[in-house]
């Protein structure tokens, strides 16, 4: 009778664990199960200031995906991979944009979807890009008169 009481609570404490520990994986969105979902499209900007690993990337205002990689390239491009979700087709001809939550918000990838029939595959690289603006240069050059 003690026996089978230990073996039932020992029982429960492994299912719990292990319920525990896959509750925690998916929450914390580990690469073990998030990577099946995307797929990866790298941008190539000019500039990207204020873009960090794990940023929103966004359609329209709705979250499609993140960040995943940033890196420069040996023509100095910053190359940023996004992780966008395999649900959304997106065309070749589609533009990615930094943009900012706000006046002083968090950086973000703004994609706009093109028209093309032509899909990314993994791996695509995205071209068409608009760069982070850079408000501190643009207050300088507006203080200093140097605005053309």
């Amino acid at each position: 009778m003690k026996n089978s009481i230990e073996f039932m609570v020992g029982f429960f404490m492994i299912a719990g664990f292990l319920a525990f520990g896959y509750l925690a994986l998916q929450l914390g969105e580990v690469a073990l199960f998030s990577d099946s979902k995307n797929y990866t499209v790298v941008a190539q900007f000019d500039n990207i200031a204020g873009v960090k690993k794990g940023a929103s990337v966004q359609v329209a205002g709705v979250a499609v995906g993140q960040v995943g990689k940033i890196w420069l390239d040996e023509d100095s491009y910053a190359n940023v991979a996004l992780l966008v979700e395999k649900g959304l087709q997106l065309p070749i001809d589609s533009t990615a944009s930094v943009k900012s939550q706000g006046l002083i918000g968090d950086k973000f990838i703004a994609l706009s979807v093109g028209g093309e029939e032509e899909l990314f595959k993994d791996g695509g690289l995205l071209t068409d890009t608009e760069s982070s603006v850079d408000i501190e240069s643009l207050i300088s050059k507006f203080a200093f008169g140097s605005v053309e």
